[in-house]
């Protein structure tokens, strides 16, 4: 089953200006995206969010600002609300593009209103805590949303006085339906539910009825693997559930409520929702899977008519956007594989227009119109990006040892001179559920123009297990922790020493999550592959993992597929600190402190038994206030330079002991 490649990107063969110059690390943490979409009634109309990054050494600590801009046709984008407030979950109803924002004298987050004409945002409805997700009935009489219960004072005046203990898993608040009728003078919201967690929620058409996600607890395991769809009456009543198993992703009505399509999983053990089932209402809720065999996963849907359902697929490292009718079930193409990465859809009942957003290699997420086959771009977030130099991307295709085909992208450095051969570095996606695509990979954890501009080669493999390929390939890492999925780094980078690209002695690996589990790895057990090693929110002992992780009932169904103390020895040898001795790559560590997903006692494990031994250079780095990953644009530069710093020192410089600790941040302080 091997897959189609698509075209490489357009950046290996653009043409540079003489202007062209290189990005610095700070620009790669500070590029601009766009970060959602919602789309007029006549389709002619685009609301969408941009992500401002706030600036290393100027701004106070803290997570990026979102503008709200309106584009119309092909005309300039027009900045709405720019005032660095806080703006979520945008939507178009009628004349006016509603979002939550906590505002002013806000004590809750609230739900906004502003004119698609322009004008001031008006406040619509506050509640006793803040509203989450929402919904408008048609004909924006009601409005749907989810909020938790307001908080007890009580509890407020406890803590003042001492008493704060917190039992664990025992003390997670629902978040509730509410229903709101706004006709009245004195609109006041009523609770539906009381005994779920709702996670999501939004109107059936033509009916009163609400289609909530729910899962049993609040918990994100239970969010993960234990979730479903409902719907229930406007008085809170439960009427139907539609039947599913493990993961589930989007779920959308067509257009008079008759079909749901949801993207689910093909059953409880398949690591990732990216199958497409649709149900028929009026056939007792039959369920058909209407894309069997697909060999990607489905990412989004948007009905654009009563029988016709778009869909984005990727597939390796390329997608696609296709549109199923319903009786028959035909596809037909409106975006072929290889124009760009859609990242998600969104098209209007009863209009030809459908809107995306994506990204390519030369450019981060951007807003684009599909039109005749081809994408129409209306925003340019980053025009500086013009002047830096692209290095050449593409993606390869190799063999593991076992004749397994597989794929990953490869950059090539800056000033590429073939026959010369490079220090390599290799960036483990996460998951393991998860894949590189073939367009905008810069990230602070994987700064790609600059690593090129200091002449590395960068690798993004898709090992086994990872999506994008169907769910039996994305089921080939279960079971096997540490094993075939890790060998199949290892074949990439031999694949690369083949090519005569890249130097067996200066190979690095770095990754987070799965990827910092793999970069552990690296460098212990496959220490003789790997000169150097950055590991980030990673695994290091699989027994402890377990117990540490909020995850474990994921970790079980499609990861593990066994129990700890079904086989205690296999877990420990399969753990990095367990060939901690042998390590001889030096290896740089680092933890966001509050992480819940991967327990920063992961990586103080690993930093723990690496120091005893003594054996080579290792150091651990914990980030304050971030989680599993780091959000805010200090720490996330902070983790470049560090990154950059590790692999500059071991595969450029070729020293031996790790370089100093501090970083120049003091000196740039306006």
């Amino acid at each position: 089953m091997f897959l189609r490649l698509g075209l490489t990107t357009l950046c290996a063969t653009l043409s540079f200006s003489v202007l062209a110059r290189d990005i610095t690390l700070q620009e790669t943490v500070t590029t601009q995206s766009v970060n959602s979409v919602a789309v007029s009634n006549d389709g002619q109309t685009a609301a969408f969010t941009r992500v401002l990054p706030r600036t290393p050494y100027v701004d106070d600590d803290g997570s990026s600002f979102l503008e709200l801009l309106v584009v119309r046709g092909e005309n300039d984008p027009i900045p709405f609300i720019a005032d660095k407030q806080s703006i979520r979950d945008v939507t178009v109803h009628g004349e006016f593009i509603y979002f939550t924002s906590k505002r002013d004298d806000d004590k809750y987050t609230s739900l906004y209103k502003i004119a698609l004409n322009g004008g001031e945002a008006q406040r619509v409805f506050s509640h006793e805590s803040s509203i989450r997700d929402y919904a408008l009935s048609a004909d924006g009489r009601y409005l749907a949303f989810t909020a938790q219960e307001k908080a007890d004072k009580t509890d407020k005046e406890l803590v003042k006085k001492g008493f704060k203990a917190e039992v664990y898993e025992e003390e997670h608040q629902f978040t509730h339906a509410w229903l709101v009728d706004l006709s009245n003078d004195a609109p006041m919201a009523a609770q539906l539910t009381s005994d779920r967690q709702v996670l999501s929620i939004a109107f059936r058409p033509g009916h009163e009825q609400l289609l909530l996600r729910t899962a049993p607890t609040a918990l994100i395991d239970d969010n993960y693997m234990s979730s479903a769809y409902q719907l229930v009456s406007f008085a809170g009543a439960q009427e139907s559930t539609f039947s599913t198993v493990g993961k589930l992703g989007k779920a959308e009505f067509s257009p008079d409520g008759r079909y749901l399509a949801v993207i689910g999983a093909a059953d409880y053990n398949d690591p990732s929702s990216g199958r497409l089932y649709v149900f028929d209402t009026q056939n007792d809720n039959s369920v058909r899977d209407v894309l069997p065999d697909y060999p990607g996963h489905v990412k989004d849907i948007d009905w654009r008519r009563n029988d016709e359902l778009i869909y984005l697929g990727h597939i390796g490292t390329e997608s696609e956007v296709r549109a199923i009718t319903m009786q028959w079930l035909e596809t037909r193409s409106l975006l072929e594989p290889g124009e760009a990465i859609v990242v998600d859809i969104e098209a209007t009942p009863n209009k030809s227009a459908v809107f995306a957003r994506a990204h390519r290699a030369s450019h981060p997420t951007e807003l684009f119109r599909i039109e005749n086959q081809s994408l129409i771009r209306l925003t340019d977030s980053n025009p500086w990006l013009a002047d830096i130099t692209q290095p050449k991307q593409e993606t390869i295709r190799y063999k593991a040892r076992d004749g397994v085909e597989l794929e990953g992208i490869l950059v090539y450095p800056t000033d590429y001179q073939e026959g010369t051969r490079y220090p390599l570095i290799t960036v483990v996606h996460g998951g393991p559920e998860s894949h590189y695509s073939n367009g905008w990979l810069d990230r602070y954890g994987s700064p790609v123009k600059y690593a090129a501009q200091q002449g590395y080669v960068l690798f993004f493999p898709n090992y086994r297990g990872s999506t994008g390929r169907g769910v039996e390939f994305s089921k080939m890492g279960q079971n096997d922790y540490a094993g075939k999925e890790f060998d199949d780094l290892v074949d990439g980078k031999n694949h690369l020493v083949e090519m005569g690209l890249v130097d067996t002695n200066k190979a690095g690996i770095t990754g987070g999550s799965y990827g910092g589990f793999a970069s552990a790895w690296g460098a212990t057990a496959q220490t003789e592959h790997w000169a150097a090693s950055v590991m980030f929110v990673g695994i290091s002992d699989n027994i402890s993992k377990f117990g540490t992780t909020d995850i474990a009932k994921e970790m079980h169904a499609v990861h593990a597929r066994s129990y700890p103390w079904e086989k205690w020895q296999w877990y420990l040898e399969r753990s990095p600190i367990y060939h901690a001795e042998k390590a001889r790559t030096p290896i740089l560590i680092m933890h966001g402190k509050e992480d819940t997903r991967v327990h920063p006692s992961q990586s103080m494990e690993l930093y723990r038994y690496l120091k005893t031994h003594g054996n080579v250079p290792v150091r651990l780095v914990l980030y304050p206030g971030e989680g599993h990953g780091n959000r805010r644009v200090a720490a996330q530069l902070d983790y470049s330079m560090r990154l950059m710093r590790w692999m500059d020192s071991f595969l450029k410089e070729g020293k031996s002991e790790a370089p100093a600790h501090e970083l120049p941040h003091a000196e740039q302080l306006n």
